[in-house]
């Protein structure tokens, strides 16, 4: 891989931007990494991003705070013309909690939704609480509304073709009840349990879930115990029946899409030797992975955010590779990165 360094001025921050070009041939099909920016760093930890296009401009979210782990947690909003030039369109912060995770999806009624969770300074009453903010405009965004039980952590929501929402709650509470279930909502604000557990051992927790055009839906979850692999699911309206497969890797922050030729694309943490981001093809009736390009990551990194968007796949993530390299000096410890692939 070949690189370039330079700087720019975004907002009155000179940020380094990286531009690489990497080619790898895999399962006969090419990926070219195109170009690579750097386009936020000021908190001393920017990580768990997602990227929406939004009424023609692009938004990435992503939470900022002291550590990976820390109580004051934030979710900042970016926004951008041509996913080059960012500027901060809303910063949404608690008093009693730390936010975490933020996520984005468009209602059907045409708002944008995020989606996150708040790790509770006080305990006693559970461990998190999930939360959507709503917006017109990616800058004016509603108050917090409670979405899920108390303690059970709504990861991301997906949207089904006929308008509902979908979402897997992993349950942070007691320790000795690892259960994941399965929420539905009509509007993004009142969700109701679909499916209470759905028996899947190892501590699952984090999910993505897509919808075909004939409504199968497939959800992409990791695992944090036992084996630690992470499991493929599938099912049918009304999604109250599901089977799972063991994927034979393990993953973390995962986050997938389906391209316009039917490819099942993710982006996913692999720990496999070096932990990095990456991106892999996903055989959706066998759930296995085949990784096709790493991204330049290391460290403390994943958590990405995907866009299938003039020819080209755009992923959001972050990573603390550069920190690393540049020594303990450095003024960030992670940094939210931008990258363009083109798919043959």
């Amino acid at each position: 891989m070949q690189a370039k360094k330079r700087f720019s001025v975004v907002n009155g921050f000179l940020l380094l931007v990286i531009t690489a070009t990497m080619q790898l041939p895999v399962l006969s099909h090419a990926a070219e990494l195109v170009r690579i920016d750097r386009i936020w760093d000021q908190a001393h930890h920017n990580a768990f991003t997602d990227l929406a296009r939004f009424k023609g401009h692009w938004f990435c979210v992503f939470r900022e705070g002291t550590r990976h782990v820390s109580d004051d947690g934030s979710l900042r909003v970016l926004r951008s013309d041509d996913g080059l030039k960012w500027e901060s369109a809303a910063l949404i912060e608690s008093d009693d909690s730390d936010l975490r995770d933020a996520k984005l999806s468009v209602t059907p009624d045409g708002q944008l939704m995020l989606s996150g969770a708040g790790a509770l300074h006080d305990p006693s009453e559970g461990s998190h609480q999930s939360f959507n903010w709503f917006s017109d405009d990616g800058f004016t965004w509603s108050e917090p509304v409670e979405a899920g039980k108390r303690s059970d952590w709504l990861w991301r929501t997906s949207w089904s073709n006929d308008g509902m929402a979908y979402s897997v709650g992993y349950h942070t509470g007691d320790p000795t009840d690892r259960r994941v279930r399965l929420y539905e909502s009509k509007d993004g604000r009142q969700y109701d349990v679909l499916v209470d557990n759905l028996m899947i051992d190892g501590y699952p927790n984090e999910s993505s879930i897509l919808f075909l055009e004939d409504d199968t839906a497939y959800c992409l979850l990791r695992r944090d115990a036992g084996s630690k692999t992470g499991m493929w699911g599938e099912s049918k309206p009304p999604y109250t029946d599901w089977t799972w497969k063991d994927m034979g890797a393990r993953i973390g922050g995962p986050e997938m899409a389906r391209l316009p030729d039917g490819r099942f694309v993710a982006a996913v943490r692999l720990y496999d030797g070096k932990v990095r981001t990456s991106l892999c093809w996903i055989d959706p009736k066998t759930g296995a992975l085949d990784e096709f390009l790493a991204l330049p990551s290391g460290g403390d990194t994943s958590y990405a955010g995907m866009v299938f968007y003039e020819d080209h796949l755009w992923v959001s993530y972050y990573s603390q590779h550069e920190s690393l390299e540049e020594g303990a000096e450095t003024e960030f410890t992670t940094a939210i990165y931008l990258a363009q692939v083109r798919l043959d």
